[in-house]
Parts: structure tokens; C-alpha cells; sequence
């Protein structure tokens, strides 16, 4: 299966993977919504917190295996694993909808396609074109999301959520196939072992807290994954629970939240294609990272402090332009890793992200359910909304102090997300500068040093000499 595919690995392989499939998560926007409010009447933002944190904690789990074992067994491999696996509960929505969301929580083991996708674009692209090909990754994501949630949407209401969830099936069906086809191994032979299915595989490769433990022995490491912690924290909690918000808390239709998503996805191709090079180009990664932090830290605040329509969609201009953040990050890591290390290196960064994912939506619902931002459903079945930043409670529950509270902040969430990322940008100015001479062998930069002492401290916990993350190294300390 290695090498089988369609003409030589590139950068569109890589971007049809991604667009195909969020494309067919994208079609079950408006049908998740409903779904979720149904099986979970009384506590949505709670139970939706819990199901997205246990998938971004089991995320954060597998992370550096799968992206470790990508530079042994190759990219293609785990392509086919993740995507099948973050697919596989798609048709349960139409069967049984607790399975469904049980099975969107055990998903979270795979569910670690960008670390893959990183590093097969890292293999495919020159380091100087890294920063506009993770843009083009980055982007392709909210291209897919341009058109499907309101197609998903149009259908739901023409036809019945059952026809969604089948074309969503289809899709990510489609996305396997092409997989198994059309894409071919991106990973050199000569930086992998001969034997790849006889390589020792230990505990010690699955901890994940090899690499936490690992951050802290360099400064660069260190603040950057800091950086990713504090801002990726909020922004995480936010993509668990934001179009649930805006449809069942600020009375958005189901089509006004794909008119959304779609405006978004519209402005986030553009800011991670034309906006991401330019910035890149002029100003550096470093302030690139710090620019898309300081939009992000602006557009949470809005989000939380808004209480009216216009305010939602000012704040969607902003979140659009911070998407250029994480693109930026994942080139600046790439052009400190020795070519054998990208999987690894990835790896590490989607660990904290993964982190991020679990703690994230479950700390959004918590503090939701700590400020009584609840659905509750009137005789009617009507769900009322937020209207002029007022929340609808039984009586007994009202409090004034709380709804003097929510008429200020309609979105605590949010507010304290934009606190994070606030952290996150004092954290940033301590970076060091990317834009540095690359070493020769003899003085390796400091990522590159602390990839390798990654390794040595796996072998130290028991992993051989003989281990594939340090076979094939290339010593010319060059990508």
C-alpha cells in the first residue's frame, strides 16, 4: 500500500484529504444541532462540553504515537486510519443517536488528521514554501466548510436529516477510497528502517507525557507550546460550543448559522492564503503568530461580551483573521525539524492541542452551567434565546445578580477564552526569532536538539538503540 497512488506526493493530495473530509462533517452542522439538543434537553452545553472533551483528551493520548510512528510506517497509512476512524461515527446519527455521540468520543483516538497532514505536507513542500502550503491546509479546511453546513442545512429542511447523514457517508466514504488510490507514500524509504513491521514497539512510545515531560528542557519548546496551551484552550472550547450557541442562545436560523460559517470559512481561505504569505514575508513568523493572536483575543472578547446579531457576525471578521495563528505555529516547528522528525514534531504540538480539545469544551460547559447559560425548552416547545442578553430560567432559579450578570456578559465562556489568549500573546513576545541561520552538524539548532533528546529520553525509559525514531537520520542538520 505504500507505494501504490497516483503520480508523485504533493500538496493537493494532502488538501483533497482535508476538504473531503470536513467537507462530510461539514453537512451535519444543522443535523448535530438538533441531534444534541433532542438527546440532551436540559444540560446541552454540559453534555456537549463532556462528549468533545473526552474526544480531545483520547486525541491528546494518541497524538505523539500516531505522529511518531508516521516517520517509521509512513504517512499514508495513517491517513487511512485517522480519517476512517474520525468518520466512522457519521452513519450512527441515523441509527442510535447515543451511540452516535459515544462514538464521536471513542473517535478521539484518531482523531489526529492534521498531525498527519502536516507532516506529509512537511515531506512534499521546500522549507521555504512550508508557511504558504500550511496556509493551503489551514484554508482548504475553511473551504470545506464554505458550502456544506449550508447544503447540509437546505437538504435537512428539502428532504430529512436521514439523506444528510447518507451524503455524508458517502463523502467520507469517497475520502477512504481516495486515500487507498490516489495517494501515494510521502514518507522517503531512506529515512525509514528496512524492517518497519519488526521495530520493537514499547509503552513508553504511547506516553504522551514523554513529550510534556519533555517540554520543559527547551526554551523554545517551552514557550511555544505555552503559547499553543493558552490560546488553543479557548478557541477549543469555542469551536465545541459556538454554533450551538448562536442557533439555540442567540435565536440565529439554521440558516443564518451556515450564512455564517460560510462568510467565515470565506475569509479564513483568504487570510490563510494571500493574508498568512504576506504577513509571513514582511514581518516574520514570529509576529505573525502575535498578530493572529492579538484578532483571536479580540474576536473572543466580542463573541462574549455581544449581545445583538451585528456584534456575532463583527466578531466572525475578527475570527477569521486569527486563523493565520496555527498555520504560522506549525511552520515555525517545521523549519526547526530534521526531515525524519516532522511526524514527531507535529505530533508534539497536536498533543497540546489535543490537550486543549479535552479540557477546553469541558471548561466552556462548566463555566456555562456555572452562569446558568442553559436551554430551557417553554410548554410551547419553544426554545427561548438570549434576545437582548437575558436568559430564560424557571422561576425559582432566577437571581437577580445573575441576570445582572448575563445582561454584561451574555457569553462568559468567551470572555474568559479572551483572558487566555491575553496570557497567550505575553508568553509569544518571549519567543525566540525564527528567522535564523539554519545550524550545520556540528551546532544544531535548539528544536532540532530537543527533538533528539525526546528520542534519548525514550530510550532511557527502555526503548533500544536500535529504535526507528533514530534511524535514517539526516546529519547534515539541513532540511
Amino acid at each position: 500500500m505504500t507505494n501504490s497512488g497516483l503520480g508523485e506526493p504533493s500538496l493537493y493530495h494532502a488538501l483533497v484529504v482535508v476538504f473531503l473530509e470536513f467537507f462530510s462533517w461539514g453537512l451535519l452542522t444543522t443535523p448535530m444541532i438538533t441531534v444534541l439538543d433532542k438527546t440532551f434537553p436540559n444540560q446541552t452545553f454540559l453534555m456537549n462540553g463532556l462528549i468533545m472533551g473526552i474526544k480531545g483528551l483520547l486525541s491528546f493520548l494518541s497524538a505523539p504515537l500516531i505522529g511518531a510512528l508516521s516517520d517509521v510506517w509512513g504517512r499514508k497509512l495513517f491517513l487511512l486510519i485517522t480519517v476512517f476512524f474520525t468518520c466512522a461515527p457519521i452513519p450512527l446519527m441515523s441509527i442510535n443517536t447515543w451511540w452516535y455521540f459515544a462514538m464521536i468520543s471513542i473517535s478521539g483516538v484518531f482523531a489526529v488528521t492534521f498531525s498527519v497532514v502536516f507532516a506529509y505536507v512537511a515531506d512534499v513542500t521546500e522549507e521555504s514554501e512550508r508557511s504558504a502550503a500550511y496556509g493551503l491546509v489551514s484554508a482548504t479546511f475553511a473551504a470545506s466548510l464554505v458550502t456544506s453546513p449550508a447544503l447540509g442545512a437546505y437538504i435537512s429542511q428539502t428532504y430529512s436529516e436521514d439523506v444528510v447523514v447518507a451524503l455524508a457517508t458517502a463523502v467520507a466514504i469517497l475520502d477512504v477510497l481516495f486515500i487507498l488510490v490516489a495517494v501515494p507514500e510521502s514518507l522517503p524509504e531512506k529515512i525509514r528502517p528496512t524492517s518497519q513491521w519488526g521495530v520493537p514497539i514499547s509503552w513508553e512510545q504511547a506516553d504522551p507525557f514523554v513529550a510534556l515531560r519533555q517540554i520543559g528542557r527547551d526554551y523554545t519548546i517551552l514557550m511555544l507550546c505555552v503559547t499553543v496551551f493558552l490560546s488553543y484552550l479557548g478557541e477549543a472550547g469555542q469551536y465545541s460550543c459556538f454554533f450551538v450557541y448562536l442557533q439555540l442562545v442567540m435565536g440565529f436560523s439554521a440558516e443564518a448559522v451556515a450564512t455564517f460559517i460560510a462568510v467565515v470559512g470565506i475569509l479564513s481561505v483568504v487570510a490563510q492564503t494571500a493574508v498568512l504569505g504576506l504577513l509571513m514575508r514582511s514581518i516574520g513568523s514570529k509576529r505573525t503568530i502575535l498578530v493572529g493572536l492579538v484578532f483571536e483575543m479580540l474576536q473572543l472578547a466580542w463573541y462574549g461580551f455581544g449581545s445583538q446579531h451585528w456584534m456575532m457576525w463583527a466578531a466572525g471578521i475578527l475570527a477569521a483573521l486569527s486563523s493565520i495563528t496555527y498555520p504560522a505555529i506549525s511552520s515555525f516547528a517545521s523549519t526547526h525539524a530534521d526531515p525524519d522528525k516532522q511526524g514527531l514534531a507535529q505530533g508534539m504540538i497536536t498533543g497540546i492541542r489535543g490537550l486543549c480539545n479535552g479540557l477546553g469544551p469541558a471548561v466552556y460547559g462548566l463555566i456555562f452551567y456555572i452562569f446558568h447559560v442553559d436551554l430551557e425548552v417553554t410548554g410551547d416547545g419553544h426554545i427561548d434565546t438570549i434576545g437582548n442578553a437575558t436568559v430564560h430560567l424557571e422561576k425559582q432559579e432566577r437571581d437577580p445578580a445573575w441576570d445582572l450578570v448575563r445582561q454584561f456578559i451574555p457569553g462568559p465562556p468567551f470572555v474568559f477564552g479572551s483572558f487566555l489568549v491575553i496570557c497567550a500573546i505575553m508568553v509569544a513576545f518571549f519567543i525566540p526569532e525564527s528567522n535564523i541561520a539554519k545550524p550545520t552538524n556540528s551546532k544544531r539548532n535548539s528544536f532540532e536538539h530537543s527533538i533528539e533528546m525526546y528520542d534519548e529520553c525514550r530510550k532511557r525509559e527502555g526503548i533500544t538503540v536500535e529504535s526507528p525514531l533514530m534511524l535514517g537520520e539526516d546529519d547534515s542538520g539541513i532540511l
